[in-house]
């Protein structure tokens, strides 16, 4: 069933909701919660959830056979609705971040109102998703990230069948995130990180489509579910495991690399041109052997810009 999550008025024009899918059994609180597009230009982790709206529903209408679903999911696919339409990565009218407006307040400003309403619906589900992508500049390979996980919470996250597990600390930066105000209730909260700002990439948007719906049949939520085995090695990478890379000059960057690659030391990655003369001006290197998972995708690039992210297998 899709409702209104929140309805709220505009200034001049028509008023505006947050719609969410609410699937399965009847139920006070769901058990797995699932919250996307919170930033407006995080377009992977719309389409995902949109998606799997649609499957879930095609699941309770019995286009699945062989499928059943056993609890109720909640899903919301789109916070920061007008600025996915205007194409904004904070809320449109004042720039604000969405995801610092945790834990919300009744009272306070339209974002923190917005807040308060996601975390009251999704704060007492036994499963917490919520799905980002990295800015446009970037791209992450698809993986879940745990911020001082319990051992429970780490056996879960091999449930996604993502190619990377990240630990993070909880940073006193990160107080008013959704993830930051999930962990005081209990149940297990997870951030899955898929791929580049401003776009849909296909490949990603499958990898953890087919993620999701693994984690609720192992989770006992969808029943029926056909788990492959074998499927790609899982790496778990503790905190601060991670290899950076920054430009040491600026100009073009240009790589071909593909995110999940295993590289090693001194592995040619990619190319630093002069802007003008074409030059090549410096070599990138894979600083040490391990995982690819993030790089620069927009070419242009100041010196000390991140180029890529390697971690080391443990």
């Amino acid at each position: 069933m899709k409702r209104d999550l929140l309805l709220m008025t505009a200034p001049v024009r028509d008023s505006f909701d947050i719609p969410c899918h609410e699937i399965g059994p009847k139920a006070a609180h769901p058990a797995a919660a699932f919250v996307a597009g919170l930033h407006g230009d995080e377009l992977n982790g719309t389409f995902i959830l949109s998606r799997l709206a649609d499957f879930l529903n095609g699941v309770e209408a019995g286009k699945h056979p062989g499928l059943k679903l056993l609890k109720k999911v909640l899903i919301i696919p789109a916070v920061n609705v007008l600025g996915i339409n205007l194409r904004s990565r904070t809320w449109p009218f004042d720039k604000s971040d969405m995801n610092r407006m945790f834990p919300g307040n009744v009272s306070g400003e339209t974002t923190q109102r917005i807040a308060l309403a996601v975390l009251e619906a999704t704060k007492k589900a036994e499963y917490r998703v919520d799905l980002h992508t990295s800015g446009v500049d970037f791209e992450e390979l698809p993986q879940v990230r745990l911020y001082s996980p319990s051992d429970a919470q780490r056996a879960t996250a091999r449930h996604f069948g993502l190619p990377a597990i990240m630990e993070r600390s909880i940073s006193p930066v990160f107080t008013t995130t959704l993830m930051h105000a999930w962990q005081v209730w209990p149940g297990q909260s997870f951030l899955l990180r898929v791929g580049q700002g401003g776009t849909v990439q296909l490949g990603h948007c499958q990898q953890v489509f087919r993620g999701l719906v693994a984690f609720l049949g192992q989770t006992g939520i969808l029943a029926g579910v056909s788990l492959a085995e074998g499927d790609e090695e899982i790496s778990h990478f503790r905190q601060g495991s991670s290899k950076r890379l920054y430009a040491g000059k600026a100009g073009t960057f240009v790589s071909d690399c593909q995110v999940g690659r295993w590289v090693r030391t001194g592995q040619e990655l990619g190319y630093i041109y002069d802007s003008f003369s074409g030059n090549v001006i410096e070599k990138v290197e894979a600083p040490a052997n391990g995982l690819l998972t993030g790089i620069r995708r927009h070419p242009l690039l100041f010196e000390g810009d991140l180029l890529l992210r390697i971690n080391p297998k443990s």
